[in-house]
């Protein structure tokens, strides 16, 4: 099965390990490579790119490495692709 690690406990995204396809299921495991759960994919998300794991809300934070990385501009729910589509900077 494919994977996304999710970096942090606090993260609501995780990083692909691989190209993902629409319908896919992922395994989504932590840095130690335990499995967290298995969600599936929304649409195509390419590897490197997050998804979501959890449900944000539209103006809630996403976090990556325990951090602040965006302010999710619309709801996420989780399997989507979280990229700039989706996502607005922090730092503004």
């Amino acid at each position: 099965m494919k994977r996304a690690i999710r970096m942090h406990v606090d993260d609501n995204v995780a990083t692909t390990m691989d190209d993902l396809g629409s319908g896919e299921a992922v395994s989504v495991v932590s840095t130690d490579q335990e499995t967290i759960g298995i969600i599936n994919v929304a649409q195509p998300i390419p590897f490197g790119h997050k998804l979501a794991i959890l449900p944000i809300k539209q103006g809630e934070v996403v976090t990556k490495y325990g951090e602040v990385i965006g302010v999710a501009s619309t709801y996420i729910a989780p399997g989507e692709h979280t990229h700039i589509h989706n996502v607005n900077s922090a730092r503004y």
